[in-house]
């Protein structure tokens, strides 16, 4: 008898409203360790909000976030990164003046102990933390095969390179689960490939995976379990299998062409 996998995030009754506008509508599901867990939706239907709520961007109107069953709404974003908890984000989040190395090492600032203030004053302080970032973006960027663009301007780089970085900046706190917010939207399909390959890898060393993402050819490849959004509330949730071949979900989000090129694929 296998012994049952223990939750890494938990929601629990979320609801966020607006201004009276509701969000995300009382909207429930449990992430298990060693998984790539997808939420998916059509545009609109709350996703990103959730992601949001999840690292303490803003705090949920009602309901829990739990990671590995400690309650972590109503904690400030630096503190649950300090848990584990890594993201990239839908809209790249980069300093377009700054190089590939430098943005990567302010990815790791939460790392650091002395503060703002310290770090203008204690010298020694502030070269050895510098020096403990710089270590740590160099074996990322090696890791992310991006050594050779650590001086480049990111604002130079194509916009596959930039989803690198920023996929980067999000590992330089070593997270044990990674949130994806669109990681594979606006790359060519060698890019994409490349992406999920480096995704893929993350995860078999350890790093679940948290999905949000539009691609479905990604999506159904190497998700383990699927929630779908729509208009704020949960539809449904299941394997890939489960979910493209649910109603309810081809109606509101895959369509019935999206059924059609499956079932085609599955008879070739």
């Amino acid at each position: 008898m296998s012994e049952e996998r223990k939750s890494v995030l938990r929601l629990e009754h979320i609801t966020k409203k607006f201004q009276g506008l509701t969000a995300v509508d009382d909207v429930s599901f449990d992430m298990k360790e060693r998984s790539i867990y997808a939420l998916i939706g059509p545009n609109g239907a709350g996703k990103t909000t959730t992601v949001n709520m999840i690292t303490g961007v803003f705090p949920p109107t009602s309901g829990g976030v739990y990671y590995r069953d400690q309650k972590v709404n109503g904690k400030r974003t630096f503190e649950i990164a300090r848990l584990g908890i890594g993201r990239t984000f839908q809209n790249l989040k980069l300093f377009n003046s700054m190089s590939v190395m430098e943005n990567l090492m302010v990815g790791g600032h939460e790392m650091t102990k002395i503060g703002l203030v310290n770090f203008c004053f204690n010298f020694r302080g502030a070269r050895r933390e510098e020096k403990m970032l710089k270590e740590r973006a160099e074996e990322v960027m090696e890791y992310l095969g991006i050594a050779d663009l650590a001086g480049r301007n990111v604002k130079n780089l194509s916009y596959g390179r930039q989803k690198i970085v920023e996929l980067g900046r999000a590992m330089m706190m070593k997270p044990k689960l990674l949130l994806l917010d669109e990681p594979a939207a606006g790359l060519i399909p060698s890019e994409r490939k490349e992406f999920v390959d480096i995704v893929l890898r993350m995860f078999e060393e350890g790093v679940d995976i948290f999905l949000i993402e539009h691609n479905m050819d990604v999506v159904m490849n190497v998700s383990t379990y699927i929630t779908v959004l729509n208009f704020g509330s949960k539809i449904a949730e299941g394997t890939p299998q489960e979910i493209q071949n649910n109603p309810e979900v081809i109606k509101a989000y895959l369509g019935d062409k999206y059924q059609q090129i499956t079932a085609e694929g599955r008879r070739g």
